[in-house]
């Protein structure tokens, strides 16, 4: 069973920045997409970036331009920095890894903007 530990969540200024990391099991991380989704309340889960093994980012059109998705395959961990922040970027932060064949999810880790 593959583990993602998710940290660097916490409370922000609007305009503020954050990094978040998400550690994975070594067995799976060379090998996965790794991705960063979030959940506000009372909505439903939604991507904000992912990025490939061979490193090609994606990223939802609310953060482009603001938050960059980054992978250290010598450490099996991949970063969200996100700059720039807004209220409505609050929510919980979850970490995914997947390929065909598998998706792991991580705890989650809350990111609270405040105005």
């Amino acid at each position: 069973q593959a583990q993602l530990v998710e940290s660097g969540g916490g409370l922000v200024q609007a305009g503020g920045s954050l990094r978040l990391s998400c550690a994975a099991s070594r067995s799976i991380f060379s090998i996965s997409t790794m991705g960063w989704y979030r959940q506000a309340p009372g909505k439903q889960r939604e991507l904000v970036a992912t990025i490939s093994s061979g490193g090609y980012a994606n990223y939802a059109n609310s953060v482009k331009d603001r938050f960059t998705i980054s992978r250290d395959n010598a450490k099996n961990t991949v970063y969200l920095q996100m700059n720039s922040l807004e209220p409505e970027d609050t929510a919980v932060y979850y970490c995914k890894a997947y390929t065909v064949r598998y998706t792991y999810w991580g705890q989650g880790t809350q990111v609270t903007v405040s105005s």
